[in-house]
C-alpha cells in the first residue's frame, strides 16, 4: 500500500510539472520583436539573482556580454562576476536555423541548446553541467526572455533536475550605450 501511495504521489507531481507550460508561438505578433542577434550585438550588461526552490536568495551576479558574428555563428561572450567574488566566462555559439529557431553550444552544455523567438519572447532550453563546490550536477535550464518596450530584456530561467525545480534565476539585460562601448 505504501508503494502505491508513493507511485501515486510521483504521478501527481509529474502531471503538475506538465501543466501550464507556455508556447512561444503564443507571442507571435507582439511588439517589440525580439531577435537575439540584434539585441545582443555589441555590448550588453546584465544583473541577476538566483533563488533556490524555497525562494531563498542564494547568489547575485552581474554579466558583461559581448555579441558578434563569426561567419554564420553569432557568438556571445558572457563574463560573470558573482557577489562572492567568483568569476566565470561562458561563450555561446549560436546558429540561426530559420526565422524563428536557434541552436547553440557552450562549454558545459550537454548536447545542443534549442530555442525559438516569436514577437517579444524567446524560449531557450538546454542541459548544463553545473559546477557545485566539489561536484558537477547535470541540470535542465528553461529560459524565457521578454523584450520590453524600453529596450530591457527580462529573463526567467528555471533550473530543474528530474523534473523538480532546484531554483530560478531572474536576469535583466540592458544594452550598453554606444558611447560607452568605444
Amino acid at each position: 500500500m505504501k508503494h502505491i501511495k508513493i507511485v501515486g504521489a510521483l504521478l501527481f507531481v509529474l502531471a503538475l510539472a506538465g501543466c501550464g507550460s507556455m508556447d512561444v508561438k503564443d507571442f507571435k505578433g507582439t511588439e517589440p520583436r525580439f531577435r537575439i542577434e540584434e539585441f545582443f550585438a555589441g555590448k550588453t550588461k546584465a544583473w541577476g539573482i538566483f533563488e533556490d526552490r524555497f525562494g531563498n536568495l542564494r547568489r547575485e551576479f552581474t554579466v558583461d556580454i559581448d555579441g558578434s558574428f563569426d561567419g554564420d555563428e553569432f557568438v556571445l561572450v558572457e563574463d560573470f562576476v558573482y557577489s562572492d567574488g567568483e568569476t566565470e566566462q561562458r561563450i555561446w555559439r549560436l546558429r540561426i536555423v530559420d526565422d524563428h529557431r536557434y541552436e547553440g553550444t557552450a562549454p558545459g552544455v550537454t548536447g545542443k541548446a534549442t530555442g525559438a523567438a516569436y514577437g517579444k519572447a524567446f524560449h531557450w532550453t538546454y542541459n548544463f553541467d553545473l559546477k557545485l563546490k566539489d561536484r558537477t550536477l547535470n541540470v535542465h535550464f528553461d529560459d524565457w526572455m521578454y523584450l520590453q518596450p524600453d529596450g530591457v530584456v527580462v529573463n526567467k530561467a528555471t533550473v530543474t533536475k528530474f523534473g523538480l525545480t532546484l531554483g530560478v534565476a531572474t536576469i535583466f539585460f540592458q544594452k550598453v550605450a554606444q558611447e560607452q562601448q568605444e
